[in-house]
């Protein structure tokens, strides 16, 4: 005889939990892809994921990253070096600022494009390096970043417009002085964009530890905390993209590479888990024109010059007075 017990579906059941789970997923991702991509005015900055505990590493999860925006701690007069500060629109909405240091005898003008969740004043040392290798800088804050009007950022995609408008104001400084552009991780890729997407011609290019496409750094952000990156990299790159109205998957500096038809010198750390030694060949395989690969032997995702600085200068030195020789 058949008891009255009700039998559970457990097809149901596991289709249900299948469901919630690809749900909470989902709102996970979104919630990370905001955290990363909206800079915030209060809090802490949340730890490099390789520095936290498990229970951190969880707790982030399910809340997101804290990255209040970034600023710029010090101005070029504290590394001795006279400057102006201009701001100039790239939209009717984006307005940026830059620091213009001038040489009195200028070889040429190097713009500078800082990192993700940096600003302007990280690329002092490198202006100061510069300046006294004889040229004059443009440092710039990205939209978003340091004393720019912004607190949103797209990881190099819309950096890329501001690339371009920066490339023209800039020139008008610069005269017939030729024009260089330098750019670290997210500025090497907006760098690589504008060159591809607005074909700006500049007379070299300097890109030190640029990642190859969006969702190979993101995977690598999942794999340095030792988390398994399907399929919530592709979900993080997916919600990112449509709350930044960009496309994440075509965010690809190892395609905009193509573009670049000037001089390139290309640096990158053997040990960079963010972009790694592969990754930045990839990007230096797709130049065009003549080119130079420097890899820094056990260097992560670094300032090379605040790591190996004679290495760095000897590397930037040479591919300068290479450029220095062709266009004179």
């Amino acid at each position: 005889m058949a008891s009255g017990r009700i039998q559970p579906n457990r097809g149901l059941i596991l289709a249900a939990s299948l469901t919630l789970a690809f749900i909470l997923l989902n709102l996970i991702a979104y919630r990370q892809a905001r955290a990363m991509l909206t800079f915030t005015q209060t809090g802490k900055r949340t730890a490099a994921p390789e520095s936290l505990s498990v229970w951190q590493k969880v707790k982030m999860l399910f809340t997101g990253i804290n990255i209040p925006k970034p600023l710029n701690s010090s101005k070029p007069d504290s590394w001795n070096l006279t400057f102006t500060v201009h701001r100039f629109k790239v939209t009717e909405v984006v307005e940026l600022e830059a620091w213009h240091i001038p040489h009195f005898q200028a070889k040429g003008l190097i713009l500078l494009f800082h990192g993700y969740a940096s600003s302007k004043s990280s690329l002092l040392p490198e202006a100061k390096a510069f300046h006294e290798l004889g040229y004059t800088t443009f440092l710039v804050d990205f939209r978003g970043s340091g004393d720019s009007n912004s607190s949103q950022t797209s990881i190099g995609f819309y950096e890329a417009d501001d690339v371009a408008k920066a490339f023209e104001y800039a020139g008008l400084l610069a005269g017939d002085q030729p024009m260089i552009l330098y750019g670290r991780s997210m500025g090497g890729a907006a760098v690589l964009r504008a060159i591809s997407v607005y074909h700006i011609q500049p007379a070299g290019v300097i890109l030190e530890a640029v990642f190859d496409n969006m969702l190979s750094t993101v995977q690598n952000r999942f794999r340095a905390m030792g988390l398994p990156s399907f399929p919530a990299a592709q979900l993080l790159v997916f919600w990112g993209s449509h709350q930044n109205g960009s496309s994440g998957f075509r965010h690809n500096p190892v395609e905009y590479a193509a573009g670049v038809q000037c001089p390139a010198l290309m640096l990158h750390g053997t040990d960079d888990p963010r972009a790694t030694l592969a990754e930045g060949r990839a990007v230096f395989n797709r130049l065009g024109g003549k080119k130079w690969f420097e890899a820094f032997t056990g260097v992560g995702h670094e300032a090379y010059l605040a790591v190996e600085p004679e290495q760095w200068k000897q590397s930037v030195t040479l591919f300068l007075g290479r450029l220095h020789h062709d266009i004179t």
